[in-house]
């Protein structure tokens, strides 16, 4: 034991000595170290010229990113027989030098790449148009709000969107368009026999693709109306009104008598949306002629955009009825009514070339790390 001890003492003793320097060898592997660095950054660009090329030539393949991607993968594997073609030395080329080069070979096409296919460069795809008319089918007098959610990969102006209603086209002033949307309110005639149609046309033209869009907005009596019971009649609290909504919309809702609103309940075994005289917002009289007067809310969001776009229609007739005396006073305008599922804001990032950017982040970091630790053990 004294023995052991005395051993670890003496070694303890001797002095340290650092370990020789070998210059020529960090000489050459930095050299190296340059070469193939400049060699992958020079490759990448190769590469992303060709990829370029694939891209054109797959234009309007839905595949055609996947396939480059792949492309572009695959085709780093040609680095290791590049360097041994330009004589470089790669007897001691470690794991970290591979990862190194590939690291710059894929950053570098994939920077490149981006920039080539898109403007200035490259320009292949048209505008997005989501146009949309709330509501589709409107009464007489009502409005038509005309939305559209307009994007493309050049910076497009109010100047570069035509919109036309029965051919007309509206003066730019009239209508407005930022942060990709577009809004315009038609007034809708007031007096109309049967139904009347109009035709709406917008076109968005980004100096060299152009998108067209059309709808059909239609005006009519029809549009909402009480169904069940008629005009006039006397109900009692099991009787179930029934009103009719043509186009698609939100919530269907009526005031009697002018005070709050009643929402209805969409039927599940019919198209109706139906409510009784049992609901909050009926008053309490019996035999006495109440004024119904019904309206409907649209309500539509664009993915991705924070706003909420509304219109409503008001029916153009008005209706009355009155509740049954042997009912129960007590029993009417008690029940509350359903809430209303209000469409939900849809917000979606589409994976694509920020997937790309963020393994490509985490590779520059990861060989930041690496380097750093490195040098830490050194010292």
């Amino acid at each position: 034991m004294a023995k052991r001890r005395k051993e670890k003492d003496e070694e303890e003793d001797k002095p340290f000595k650092l370990p020789k320097f070998d210059e020529k060898k960090f000489v050459k592997n930095e050299k190296r170290k340059i070469k193939t660095t400049f060699i992958a950054f020079l490759f990448g660009i190769l590469i992303a010229l060709l990829s370029f090329g694939f891209w054109v030539l797959l234009s309007g393949n839905g595949t055609r990113w996947i396939l480059v991607l792949i492309f572009g993968i695959f085709t780093g594997s040609w680095l290791k027989y590049i360097f041994t073609r330009l004589k470089i030395d790669l007897t001691d080329f470690e794991k970290k030098n591979w990862f190194g080069a590939y690291a710059v070979y894929f950053l570098s096409w994939f920077i490149v790449l981006i920039l080539l296919t898109n403007p200035p460069f490259y320009d292949d795809e048209k505008p997005l148009v989501n146009l949309q008319v709330l509501p589709e089918i409107q009464e007489p007098g009502g409005d038509i709000l005309v939305i559209a959610k307009i994007t493309d990969n050049t910076e497009l102006e109010k100047e570069d969107i035509t919109l036309k209603i029965d051919g007309t086209e509206i003066p730019q002033n009239d209508f407005e368009y930022k942060n990709t949307v577009l809004r315009y309110t038609y007034q809708g005639p007031d007096n109309i026999n049967g139904d009347e149609t109009h035709d709406i046309e917008l076109t968005v033209n980004d100096g060299k693709y152009e998108t067209v869009k059309e709808k059909t907005i239609t005006f009519s009596n029809d549009t909402i109306e009480l169904a069940r019971p008629d005009s006039g009649d006397e109900i009692d609290l099991d009787d179930t009104i029934r009103i009719t909504a043509l186009p698609k919309v939100t919530r269907v809702y009526y005031t009697v008598d002018n005070g709050i609103e009643i929402n209805t309940s969409k039927s599940k075994d019919t198209d109706y949306y139906i409510t009784s005289a049992q609901y909050k917002g009926w008053p309490k009289i019996i035999n006495n002629s109440l004024n119904i007067s019904i309206s409907a809310e649209i309500v539509y969001y664009f993915q991705n955009i924070d706003e909420k776009f509304s219109n409503y229609i008001n029916d153009s007739t008005k209706y009355t009825l009155s509740i049954e005396k042997d009912e129960d006073i007590n029993d009417i305008g008690e029940k509350d009514t359903d809430k209303v599922k209000y469409p939900k804001k849809d917000f979606v990032q589409a994976p694509g070339f920020e997937l790309i950017a963020l393994l490509a982040a985490f590779s520059v970091v990861f060989i930041i790390y690496k380097k750093h630790k490195k040098n830490k053990d050194k010292k």
